[in-house]
């Protein structure tokens, strides 16, 4: 028996997280129809939204937002008084295009060495469990000490923005004292760790037209204008020689001040081959959390297998910009568009269609929130000390609820880290993170509900 009943209740739960957190992975919760039924994503939402009513929420509700996605949305009434927690997460997930190269199948929760295998498992579903758990822990060790709201999006991964929009139209229905947002992750495994900065990004469609249509290579090229060599041009005039990226007017030279990741430690976590160099200058934090990146998506153009000696007529790619905080997502689109327009060879028609678009995300690191989580992950890493690190990716809804509620503290945890393999093939959770983040979400309830010194 442990001196903390929060850690052992927490533990003597974690048999029963993995059948429900099984059952969430068994749904393809892709929220793209293009990838998925739609009708998985729903029965996704109607999970959480009976698991809320399981344990007691009031008024839980799947909503549907102005994306065509569903929310889940529940309230669960503390003490007359008490201060009101938002309780973030997503069930919608990532595609796995690839299943043929997981270890188990992507849909189908597994367990190898202490971790569970499956989409969604770290990115976001996982995060359903840790605030569930968290819960269930205070419940049986004295009841909850304030008021908690959990909102579960449906569409996060495709950032389509519905949640935002749906906030923003109804400001009442998130309104709270302070917001925990599960999706961000330690900086490495059994290192506790607050997220405080992200990037926001933009996302964008080019289209390139050159011809009435493709044309023999040997009869024509060499004069004729290839629409896919534009392109190429395009996407190489992003990044100077040495990979730093190069948008015209977009400052790519910030400082991260806090927590320090050491190139050897970044070439293993990225998987980086030897002997290939990493882009961009400066440390790796800065360039991961205070400066821009580009990244490109996608391409249509002939596959190897097939393809004919052609001038290409059209071509298409997907790019992202990934946004540092201080610079308007707005604005950045503008300064991407105006970039492709100006670096188009040759007259070549082109066009830009905006995706998606998010706004990066600054914390004040000061707030009693963060003293309180620092004392709560304390407690649940066995006396670690928290660190304080930035997320290269976005979460737009972050910025949308710190414009929405200004005196709210927003503070981002999660199950990410880097051996979680986010995004990838063989995404886990590990069983001891999963396990002490409930007990650290527990406690930092404990400790911010009773701190009278709230902003």
């Amino acid at each position: 028996m442990s001196p903390d009943p929060i850690a052992d209740t927490v533990a003597s739960l974690i048999p029963a997280a993995r059948s429900e957190l099984a059952e969430l992975v068994g749904f393809r919760s892709v929220a793209d129809p293009a990838v998925a039924p739609p009708e998985e994503c729903h029965k996704a939402a109607a999970w959480v939204a009976g698991a809320l009513r399981d344990e007691g929420f009031a008024d839980v509700r799947i909503l549907d937002m102005p994306d065509g996605h569903q929310s889940v949305l529940g309230h669960l009434p503390g003490p007359a008084g008490a201060p009101t927690i938002l309780l973030y997460a997503h069930y919608d997930v990532q595609p796995a295009p690839d299943e043929q190269a997981w270890r188990t199948p992507p849909f189908e929760l597994a367990e190898h060495d202490g971790r569970w295998y499956g989409r969604g498992t770290a990115d976001c579903k996982g995060a359903v469990l840790m605030h569930l758990l968290a819960l269930r822990a205070l419940k049986a060790n004295g009841g909850l000490p304030l008021n908690v709201k959990v909102i579960v999006e449906g569409s996060e991964e495709q950032a389509t923005g519905g949640l935002e929009r749906y906030a923003r139209a109804h400001p009442e229905a998130l309104d709270a004292d302070v917001i925990l947002i599960g999706d961000a992750g330690n900086f490495r495994l059994g290192t506790p760790t607050v997220t405080a900065s992200l990037r926001g990004i933009t996302m964008l469609r080019i289209g390139v037209e050159t011809l009435r249509g493709n044309l023999h290579s040997g009869q024509f090229g060499g004069a004729a204008p290839d629409a896919l060599t534009a392109l190429v041009k395009i996407l190489g005039s992003l990044v100077d020689e040495d990979g730093t990226p190069r948008v015209d007017g977009m400052e790519a030279d910030g400082e991260w001040r806090g927590l320090t990741y050491p190139e050897t430690d970044f070439r293993v976590d990225g998987g980086v081959l030897d002997g290939v160099g990493l882009v961009g200058t400066g440390s790796v934090a800065d360039r991961l959390w205070a400066r821009p990146s580009v990244s490109v998506m996608g391409i249509d153009c002939p596959p190897v297998v097939g393809s004919t000696p052609s001038v290409h007529a059209s071509a298409r790619a997907a790019i992202s910009l990934r946004i540092p905080p201080g610079v308007e997502a707005a604005r950045a689109t503008e300064l991407l568009t105006a970039h492709i327009e100006k670096h188009t060879p040759w007259g070549a028609r082109v066009s830009v269609e905006q995706v998606a678009q998010g706004e990066p995300f600054l914390a004040d690191t000061s707030s009693p929130a963060y003293a309180a989580m620092a004392e709560a992950m304390r407690t649940a890493y066995s006396g670690r000390d928290m660190d304080i690190a930035g997320l290269g990716g976005g979460i737009p809804l972050c910025n949308t609820l710190a414009s929405l509620y200004p005196r709210a503290e927003i503070l981002l945890i999660g199950l990410c880290e880097p051996e979680a393999q986010i995004h990838a093939v063989d995404e886990s959770v590990s069983v001891d993170e999963l396990r002490r983040l409930a007990v650290a979400e527990a406690h930092f309830m404990r400790l911010y509900a009773g701190r009278g010194d709230r902003a």
